[in-house]
């Protein structure tokens, strides 16, 4: 079961591979979680923004749920399952599926297609929670795509009626405001965050991230999770300033292109050679290019090349 005390650390948000004609390739996606599996990462996560779960019919959603748990238990790593969905009974439907597939928790962003109005916040996460048991549910803040800011005062309110509700991935308000709102947020919620904020909002009680960039180095973002539960803020601070640089420098020409989350986390996934997936996402959403690729690749290898692992690209470079 997953406790406060227990869910933390550096997870592994996957993408999902698929094949040319955009059907579900299942075979590299099982290499993918084995290889997250093998490295050692506490956790594996899919279903969010970078699992593309915003282009999958409920069959592909069961069918990746299938492969995510079954790898993820073979190798006996916590497994979380998104089940975002537009309307309460979807994400039920969902969440329902994986808790009884074995998925250690869930995670879900408030529907999104309307604003959800505050009053009925509350009842959406309960209403989910009470068709679950006690399995951990994960609010995704997901900012603007959820059309609503979920503020400190309306989390706490989650957590106090629904206690199931103890995780967060994010956090939502202005760059000025995320230390007190983490330090708030903390006492109710193990808050998880992007890897360049470890440290800044680390200080602050932030437990972790699902993160991408675990799969460009595992070994890196490992040590920088040792760091984290040490304590060690001044070397921490030093590793994320380089996480920060690869983000806002390395990725920036991706950006610009409208290349965003999956495409991104593909992109770095296959930089150092650690995942097989293509660099496809669903249509209508822009992919990076092998050029992209390429360029990004050699850029890592001017200005960060200890985040490129050697042996990884030696046992599996295909391009």
């Amino acid at each position: 079961m997953l406790t406060r005390e227990n869910f933390k650390g550096i997870w592994a948000g996957l993408p999902v591979a698929w094949n040319d004609d955009e059907t579900f390739d299942e075979k590299t996606y099982r290499q993918d979680i084995e290889s997250c599996c093998m490295a050692k990462i506490p956790g594996i996560y899919t279903g969010g923004t970078t699992g593309e779960f915003y282009a999958q019919e409920f069959e592909e959603f069961c069918k990746i749920t299938d492969a995510t748990i079954a790898e993820c238990k073979n190798a006996g790593i916590p497994v979380m399952i998104g089940c975002t969905s537009t309307y309460t009974g979807g994400a039920i439907k969902k969440a329902l599926y994986a808790v009884e597939k074995g998925a250690d928790a869930i995670q879900i962003a408030l529907p999104f297609w309307l604003s959800v109005p505050d009053d009925c916040v509350v009842s959406f996460f309960y209403d989910v929670s009470k068709t679950v048991g006690k399995i951990p549910i994960s609010v995704y803040c997901a900012g603007e795509r959820m059309k609503k800011n979920l503020s400190v005062e309306l989390l706490n309110d989650i957590n106090r009626n629904v206690p199931s509700v103890f995780h967060i991935k994010g956090i939502n308000v202005p760059e000025n405001q995320k230390e007190k709102a983490c330090l708030d947020l903390s006492k109710n919620f193990n808050v998880f965050i992007g890897e360049h904020l470890l440290s800044k909002l680390g200080r602050c009680g932030a437990v972790g991230s699902c993160s991408s960039l675990v799969y460009l180095n595992p070994s890196i973002l490992l040590h920088m999770q040792k760091l984290l539960f040490e304590k060690n803020w001044s070397e921490l601070d030093s590793w994320c300033e380089k996480v920060r640089m690869i983000i806002f420098e390395g990725l920036n020409p991706l950006f610009d292109k409208k290349c965003e989350d999956s495409a991104i986390d593909r992109l770095i996934g296959r930089t150092a050679y650690f995942l097989k997936t293509s660099l496809r996402c669903r249509r209508p959403y822009p992919f990076c290019s092998r050029d992209d690729l390429y360029n990004f690749r050699k850029w890592m290898k001017n200005k960060f090349p200890e985040f490129l692992n050697l042996e990884w690209e030696n046992e599996n470079k295909t391009d």
